[in-house]
């Protein structure tokens, strides 16, 4: 028989854009596999609240682009509940343009997020992980950092870059046992993806050969996986999970 993904119960993991879709529910996957589970979240103080009440993970305010802030957020965290060994870094915005229309902003904010978030809160975690000779970091990629996607310059300028930044730290947590992987969701039905028009949508599942649009579940399975104390000879790794829309 395959060896179980045991755990050391009680282990402090950080969610990044932990409240909702996907990152919500990767929070409640963690929560129910022992650990014990923070859910940062940038802005909807209401609907963070609704999810602490009807989860009981607790949540906390941090804008993942502010080094400081975020800084400032790990040391509470280490404060109240101990240091961070899992990180999820799965916060990302989208400002969707063509590049002939794209103004910095467009650009900067989406680069601010996206890569230099992953950036700021790997650094904010990665001295306690070393002197604990444990961690485990994902970061959340996209199948449009493999493929490209019309209109996403900025975005799929990030998430090929946190391809990259993964299989770079993992190379030097390795000796530390910090292993550092990196997963490719392709289209799940998130409100995100909602937000397409029917038409569009259409044409999108047209192209899944599985027929289908992913769930946020079938990318918390794959952090399940990748988190395990016992993944620890899985690192620099990405694990497309896109229904086979894309074969990297």
């Amino acid at each position: 028989m395959p060896p179980k993904m045991e755990n050391v119960m009680g282990r402090v993991a950080l969610v990044t854009g932990g409240t909702r879709g996907i990152g919500g529910a990767i929070s409640r996957s963690l929560r129910d596999a022992g650990r014990d589970v923070i859910a940062a979240y940038a802005g909807n103080e209401h609907a963070a609240k609704e999810f602490e009440e009807n989860t009981g993970i607790k949540t906390i305010k941090v804008d993942v682009s502010d080094f400081d802030q975020v800084q400032e957020a790990a040391a509470k965290i280490k404060a109240d509940m101990g240091p961070i060994e899992i990180l999820v870094n799965n916060a990302g915005i989208t400002r969707d343009s063509t590049m002939h229309r794209m103004s910095f902003e467009q650009w900067k904010e989406v680069i601010d997020t996206n890569l230099s978030g992953v950036f700021n809160c790997s650094r904010a975690v990665i001295e306690d992980m070393r002197e604990l000779s444990f961690g485990r970091i994902v970061n959340i990629g996209s199948i449009n950092g493999q493929a490209g996607q019309y209109g996403q310059v900025n975005y799929a300028a990030t998430k090929s870059g946190i391809h990259g930044f993964t299989k770079a730290l993992a190379q030097e947590g390795a000796a530390k046992g910090i292993t550092v992987n990196a997963i490719a969701p392709g289209y799940v039905d998130t409100d995100m993806v909602r937000a397409v028009p029917p038409d569009v949508l259409e044409k999108i599942i047209a192209r899944i050969p599985v027929g289908r649009l992913g769930q946020a579940d079938d990318i918390a399975r794959g952090v399940l996986f990748l988190t395990a104390d016992n993944a620890g000879f899985v690192t620099g790794s990405t694990l497309s999970i896109n229904g086979g829309q894309h074969m990297y």
